[in-house]
């Protein structure tokens, strides 16, 4: 075997090697961003329904009957947190006592346009529920 038939055999291996460490570098970037975007957007729409949450229905949790939140403001004070933080979302009230908000954001890649992955869908729902208590126990 002549030596020169194994030349620029190494320059195959280091090419095929810098390309596969580029998009792993690519995916713990990209990923990591989707991830960090996952954990923002869950923590706007946590702030979004505590904003909501907040919003009672006075006279009845005054009097003590009962607490329930007041609907249309509950909606327009999560929405308008959402809209402060600039993503959009959904906003629902159940049983007068709970509020969910859905946010759906997108993270845009850095690396992964390189394979075709421009952007990377995130969601997250959160919850606040009023509770009336008595001597710390709910009622």
């Amino acid at each position: 075997m002549n030596r020169d038939d194994e030349r620029g055999s190494v320059s195959v291996w280091v090419a095929t090697a810098t390309v596969a460490m580029i998009v792993l570098v690519g995916l713990a970037v990209d990923l990591g961003g989707q991830v960090h975007t996952r954990q923002r957007v869950h923590d706007v729409a946590a702030q979004a329904a505590r904003a909501g949450g907040e919003q009672v229905q006075a006279a009845p949790a005054v009097q003590g009957r009962y607490v329930r939140i007041d609907a249309g403001s509950a909606r327009s004070a999560a929405q308008e947190y959402l809209r402060a933080a600039g993503v959009s979302g959904t906003v629902t009230i159940t049983a007068g006592d709970t509020i969910t908000v859905t946010v759906r954001d997108t993270y845009d890649t850095q690396f992964l346009p390189i394979i075709g992955v421009r952007r990377l869908e995130v969601g997250a729902t959160a919850s606040a529920r009023l509770v009336r208590t008595l001597g710390g126990s709910e009622q």
